[in-house]
């Protein structure tokens, strides 16, 4: 049997869980790296994916705990948008994908991990990235380390935004 390590995984198992909504939470707190907040917006911002579909997976959530896309005002809709185009463009310097998934699961049953607080997904796509090994089993593998995806894809963000 062949084994995978990813040590840095063990953070997220046994590592302390955030009391209330990460959205609402991460962005209160002055640490934006140890939260990987990329972008801070007036409406929205961007956040990395603790537990990625793959290298460079971005969240944008809007400030306000929300989780009805109706609810949204058009400033929030606006900037979100606008902050998907800033994403993909900083992830397409950073990360080279072929192609980008991007959408929002809104409830439960539509896939949401987090139901209550809307947020949009940008995943990076790789012409061959659905490979053997979630096919066979079921193990998605994660090639960078989160901290390196953070600090690569921080500057490019901040250089973006000058």
């Amino acid at each position: 049997m062949e084994q995978l390590w990813a040590p840095w995984r063990l953070e997220y198992i046994v590592g302390s869980k955030v009391d209330g909504c990460i959205f609402c939470v991460f962005p209160k707190q002055d640490d934006d790296e140890k939260n990987r907040i990329l972008y801070r917006g007036k409406h929205a911002f961007v956040i990395m994916n603790a537990f990625p579909y793959s290298n460079g997976h971005l969240l944008i959530p809007p400030y306000r705990h929300i989780a009805d896309i109706t609810e949204l005002t058009d400033e929030e809709s606006l900037e979100i948008m606008q902050l998907t185009q800033l994403s993909c463009k900083a992830l397409e310097s950073v990360c080279c994908p072929d192609a980008f998934n991007i959408g929002l699961n809104l409830g439960t049953a539509a896939g949401a991990g987090i139901a209550d607080h809307l947020h949009l997904h940008i995943v990076p796509r790789w012409n061959g990235d659905t490979n053997f090994m979630p096919v066979f089993a079921d193990i998605k593998v994660i090639p960078e380390a989160l901290e390196t995806t953070y600090k690569k894809l921080k500057l490019e963000f901040d250089r973006l935004a000058e």
